[in-house]
């Protein structure tokens, strides 16, 4: 699926050179890793060990992108109104005509949630960087753990660590088997259609999926999420209208004959969006492709090539890799597989 592998897709039409991570460092072997291992390793230890700035990821983003509004509700939850703007759009960038469809989403403490300390939190894209890194360990000291759609764990924890604070995903994207063993983990459901709401309702009330919603989904979707009703979060259009608009700087949604334009942002990038709102500071690990080496994973859990994401043309990924760019490259985020931008490459 388009929206299914969680990173940045890849716009078939079009193709930009970034910078990217340095694999043929993979090769060149020191002791009982590779030269590549040792750089990411330590990268992510001095992102772990340096001075955590409160609000920083937020604060920074904001300064780019100084007429995007900074006051954005990451959830929306029961008995509360919602905001006039949200009434403006049907989904992703609103609920237009959906008012009374809202589940009854109740807000408890969580993981994002608390309060105290400065939190550093880490958004695990499903990217095939990942793959062979071993950075397991490292990805769970993070406070939280946002991981996406159904990004498995299992063998692969090695690789991508066994805590799960949020997963975030869509009904198409979310796994049909739960995984996640974290009994404090968090569901954030992602709406990209009215029917998503449909579907996360009948979660959060333990009642499956009805007969005529399965009409409206392009897979299979889960027949239920075994979590309590208060670890299910609803994510506010507004996140991911402010990431197309504000910070992608995409044209408003105008409708047409067929429909609506196709500015809708990957997961990764909401998700991103979504953890400087939570998070002091923010850092990504498995985002990014090698789109120089065909054969090259595309994700850290199959075999399919990178080249498979040239038949999609749904995301405008030129825009979002110059976006993911600009934001390692100025300080706001840390890549701590250097598939985006890789500052530890050259060391």
């Amino acid at each position: 699926g388009i929206l299914r592998s969680g990173v940045i897709s890849l716009n078939g039409t079009r193709r930009r050179s970034f910078t990217p991570l340095c694999y043929h460092l993979s090769h060149l072997k020191v002791g009982n890793r590779t030269k590549l291992e040792l750089l990411v390793h330590e990268n992510a230890r001095r992102v772990l060990e340096g001075q955590c700035r409160p609000r920083g990821s937020r604060e920074k983003l904001l300064a780019l992108f100084p007429s995007a509004s900074g006051a954005v509700q990451p959830f929306l939850w029961r008995d509360q109104p919602i905001p006039a703007q949200l009434l403006l759009y049907p989904p992703p960038f609103g609920f237009k005509g959906l008012k009374g469809k809202l589940p009854a989403a109740h807000p408890d403490p969580g993981p994002e949630e608390a309060a105290g300390k400065c939190r550093r939190c880490v958004v695990v894209g499903n990217g095939g960087v990942l793959k062979g890194l071993e950075l397991g360990q490292q990805i769970d000291s993070f406070h939280t753990v946002i991981r996406l759609n159904s990004g498995p764990l299992g063998k692969h924890t090695g690789d991508v660590g066994n805590r799960t604070s949020i997963r975030m995903s869509y009904p198409e994207g979310t796994p049909l088997r739960w995984a996640d063993t974290d009994p404090h983990s968090v569901f954030v459901a992602v709406i990209y259609k009215g029917v998503d709401l449909s579907w996360i309702s009948g979660m959060i009330r333990k009642l499956g999926v009805t007969f005529w919603d399965w009409f409206f989904f392009w897979q299979r979707v889960p027949q239920e999420i075994p979590l309590d009703p208060s670890r299910f979060r609803l994510l506010n259009p507004d996140v991911l209208r402010q990431t197309a608009l504000d910070f992608l700087e995409y044209p408003k949604p105008r409708w047409r004959l067929w429909g609506w334009d196709q500015n809708v942002p990957t997961l990764g990038v909401t998700a991103l969006s979504l953890a400087s709102l939570l998070c002091d500071e923010v850092s990504l690990a498995g985002f990014g492709y090698n789109l120089s080496q065909q054969g090259a994973p595309l994700h850290y859990y199959d075999s399919l090539p990178t080249r498979v994401m040239q038949q999609q043309n749904m995301h405008n990924v030129d825009k979002e890799t110059q976006f993911l760019h600009r934001l390692v490259r100025e300080g706001v985020v840390s890549d701590l597989t250097g598939g985006i931008h890789c500052s530890f490459c050259s060391s």
